[in-house]
């Protein structure tokens, strides 16, 4: 019977570690590869990439990221005319968005100095004031050049004043709200119960007049307010008297006239 001869461990062939260091060569040759392959751009296909994700988010035809223009001038170091410059520009809805706000509040600030200039008499005098804010053009009309005390009628002063107004600002399509504001002094009549009711009267007089003016009546809202919006204190009669006005709001433009309204119905709550 043959033997077999034994195991020896250490029988290894003194070699094999050519074995590791050629899979560790073959591993950091794809390493580099690879970061080659990633710090490489394909100029074109960026541009392209970045002309149709333009295109999506605008909604036409145009991406705000004109090639000839941007490639055109670009040195080796990306820079037109000695300054730096990125190939992602602004998407052009923001663009667009702060150019219409710009040309609007340029607009309504013509408007507010046409009408300053129109009504300068009554500005002077401290009876109308006309101010330009975050909702818009807003002209301030002291009470006594419309009504007389206790009343939502309007006086014969009115046709002048309001006819000024409105030949200003009846040709644009801006919403206009006419706003009615009393002093805290109550008021209870047969006609009116408090001072909700007269600011809201006072408002709707001034609407009509507006409408007869040629202004259309989409246009137009009214609100009354009653004493809740002072400008001035209601301890002296200067200040009642700078508190009982009419305002007139010409307001922006909406930046969205879609109403997309929802009806919420009701839930039913399941009891314990």
């Amino acid at each position: 019977m043959i033997r077999r001869k034994p195991f020896d461990d250490n029988d290894d062939n003194p070699d094999r570690w050519l074995v590791s260091y050629a899979d560790f060569i073959t591993l950091l040759f794809a390493f580099f590869v690879v970061m080659y392959a990633i710090s490489s751009v394909n100029q074109g296909k960026y541009t392209q990439l970045t002309t149709s994700m333009g295109t999506a988010f605008s909604g036409d035809g145009s991406s705000g990221l004109n090639q000839n223009s941007q490639l055109k001038g670009l040195g080796a170091e990306g820079k037109i005319k000695g300054q730096q410059t990125s190939l992602i520009k602004p998407l052009p809805l923001s663009h667009l968005y702060s150019e219409k706000m710009r040309r609007e509040r340029e607009s309504m600030t013509s408007m507010g100095i046409d009408l300053s200039n129109t009504l300068s008499p009554l500005i002077s005098e401290g009876k109308v004031r006309v101010m330009q804010n975050n909702r818009g053009i807003r002209i301030d009309i002291h009470d006594s050049l419309l009504f007389t005390p206790g009343s939502a009628d309007l006086s014969t002063t009115a046709t002048s004043i309001m006819g000024e107004i409105a030949t200003l600002i009846k040709d644009n399509q801006r919403a206009i709200q006419v706003e009615g504001h009393t002093d805290n002094i109550p008021i209870h009549n047969d006609i009116f119960f408090s001072n909700w009711e007269l600011s809201a009267v006072r408002a709707s007089s001034v609407v009509r007049m507006l409408s007869s003016a040629g202004i259309a009546d989409a246009r137009l809202s009214a609100l009354g307010f009653g004493s809740s919006q002072p400008i001035s204190e209601n301890e002296t009669p200067i200040g009642r008297a700078k508190n009982r006005r009419v305002s007139i709001m010409i307001l922006y433009e909406p930046q969205n006239r879609d109403d997309s309204s929802q009806i919420i119905s009701p839930q039913k709550t399941v009891s314990p």
